[in-house]
């Protein structure tokens, strides 16, 4: 996608607005995306004196992999605390980072010259991306000479597609909503979508599934959907797609 909005065939398309995917809804209201985090893959570099296993080097790689390892678990203690905290609040509204992966060594009894960390980041709309980019260059500067950030993807900010009367595409999606008599919840989406490339073009993107009164279980084994809620969903789609199509 971010290259199909770089081309001609896409110009030549003249995208008004779009639809993308939303999360599944557990209770009545559907879930309705007007934005979404900012994703960031990324390595930490740690590397460290190599040396034989039956002794006790100074500034080995293990030491920065357990420093910058700290760094990011009280961060993420602090994410969660804030969203366990505040009903209000749900997890596209703070910033998640997890260690995905970890490598380096080639044998039991021998300190590795380096270990690297994979580092899966999705940033909070409202966080500011180049003071958390100073933060994590900041950790790797305490943790010791050498250690650095390589990033797998960065993403720029995106900007929220906006829900008020300036948006005349909210305003015609909002009243089928309501001539439906669905209730729905604007949120963020945990996940990077495709909107991002539209919305910082500044098409408005709307991330809608209407799967109400069904669990989150995307990507689980046993991943499902009910037959009426998807019967339901295809009469849902048709009226709104009716309405944004005809403005």
């Amino acid at each position: 996608m971010g290259r199909l909005v770089k081309s001609d065939e896409f110009k030549k398309l003249n995208v008004g607005c779009a639809f993308d995917e939303s999360r599944a809804s557990p209770t009545e209201v559907f879930n309705l995306a007007h934005a979404e985090r900012t994703l960031w893959h990324m390595k930490i570099h740690c590397p460290g004196t190599p040396g034989h296993g039956s002794l006790l080097h100074d500034n080995t790689a293990a030491e920065r992999v357990h420093y910058i390892i700290n760094k990011f678990m009280a961060f993420r203690k602090e994410e969660k605390t804030k969203l366990e905290s505040n009903k209000d609040l749900i997890i596209g509204d703070v910033t998640t980072v997890n260690v995905t992966m970890m490598s380096g060594g080639v044998q039991m009894n021998v300190l590795p010259p380096e270990f690297v960390l994979a580092v899966d980041c999705r940033i909070a709309v409202d966080r500011d991306l180049e003071e958390f980019l100073a933060m994590i260059q900041t950790w790797c500067k305490e943790a010791g000479d050498g250690t650095r950030v390589e990033f797998m993807v960065k993403d720029d900010y995106t900007p929220p597609t906006a829900l008020n009367e300036t948006n005349k595409w909210w305003i015609t999606l909002k009243k089928a909503f309501d001539d439906l008599g669905l209730k729905v919840k604007a949120q963020s989406t945990p996940g990077a979508t495709d909107s991002r490339y539209l919305r910082r073009l500044g098409i408005p993107a709307f991330g809608f599934s209407p799967m109400n009164n069904t669990p989150v279980l995307l990507h689980a084994n046993d991943e499902f959907l009910n037959e009426k809620t998807f019967l339901r969903g295809i009469e849902i789609y048709y009226d709104i797609i009716q309405a944004v199509a005809n403005l």
